[in-house]
């Protein structure tokens, strides 16, 4: 039975990292420096290939949407949380932190659809190199991101919707640097079955399945690289693929293995440093990752700044 005295919550207190008044101003420092990389490393990439007609192919047309991604994914936590750091207060309203959350988990489940799709991508590049134009037309492109931006939306309004339901008691503390969905439904007096029923069956089915394509193409691309007669075709082979492998295995590893050991007291500041890993962390290094080794994007960026220095001195 709920308590008696439970009021409407209008505000939550996000706890952060740490509260540590000495470390504020590193940790402010830190954050804003990784955000601003994770912003322009990911406008770079944007930008080579919009501006470039040699990138405008599937496998840059995948890239581009998970750049533009990943800086909204960044977007949805860091801003506010350095905002909070910077005018020492730590409240989020109830309205501001539903609409942290909703956008938080449509970014972070739209990022592993693309990820999917751009490995589905890479096996047809490699498993039917001769049909590859044909099979990834842009109609079919054009047709994957929408379904990824569909699955993400409805997911995300599901969760939002799940959590409206819940009542809360006033002075809410989330020990988390942004309002997260787990956390959400632990703080909650309301029944929370259902609530954690349908976040479990949905990471199942999104993250799980996502995991088994991801899983199943890289299988068919082993194979045929595996068949190659030419060590030379297998390199070729292997590094076209080598940034996605990078970029999935490392947020994959860190987000699983955040919500999969996912402690079950309140006191979750470790979980909450945990999660800077691919909340922050890992769509800072995904421009590195993908432009260090890419002769084709270092020679975008080369053209479209060498484009822009000549109209510079010209006007």
């Amino acid at each position: 039975m709920e308590p008696e005295n439970l009021t409407r919550v209008s505000e939550f207190v996000l706890l952060g990292l740490s509260e540590e008044p000495d470390l504020q101003p590193l940790l402010f420092g830190l954050f804003l420096s990784m955000y601003l990389i994770t912003v322009l490393g990911n406008l770079l990439i944007v930008l080579a290939v919009s501006s470039d007609s040699h990138l405008h192919t599937p496998m840059y047309f995948f890239l581009c949407n998970l750049s533009f991604v990943d800086i909204c994914f960044t977007s949805t936590t860091v801003p506010k949380m350095l905002v909070n750091i910077q005018m020492q207060s730590k409240v989020i309203t109830y309205g501001g932190c539903i609409l942290q959350m909703y956008f938080f988990i449509f970014f972070v489940v739209l990022d592993v659809n693309l990820l999917t799709v751009m490995a589905y991508d890479r096996f047809v590049a490699i498993c039917h190199p001769l049909h590859y134009m044909v099979i990834m037309n842009p109609r079919l492109c054009g047709q994957l991101v929408l379904v990824s931006w569909t699955i993400s939306v409805l997911n995300s309004l599901l969760q939002s919707l799940m959590v409206l339901r819940l009542s809360f008691c006033a002075d809410l503390q989330i020990p988390h640097f942004f309002c997260e969905l787990n956390q959400m439904i632990q703080l909650a007096w309301s029944d929370t079955f259902v609530n954690t029923l349908v976040l479990y069956i949905v990471t199942v089915l999104l993250g799980g399945g996502s995991l088994t394509g991801i899983l199943y193409s890289y299988s068919k691309i082993v194979s045929c690289i595996r068949a190659m007669s030419s060590a030379q075709g297998k390199y070729k082979a292997f590094s076209t693929c080598a940034s996605h492998l990078s970029v999935v295995s490392l947020f994959y590893l860190t987000s699983l293995g955040v919500y999969l050991s996912y402690p079950a007291t309140h006191n979750a500041h470790p979980s909450a440093t945990a999660s800077v890993l691919y909340t922050v962390v890992t769509p800072m290094l995904n421009p590195f990752i993908y432009s260090l080794r890419n002769k084709d994007i270092k020679g975008a960026l080369k053209r479209s700044f060498g484009m822009t220095i000549q109209n510079a001195r010209s006007s």
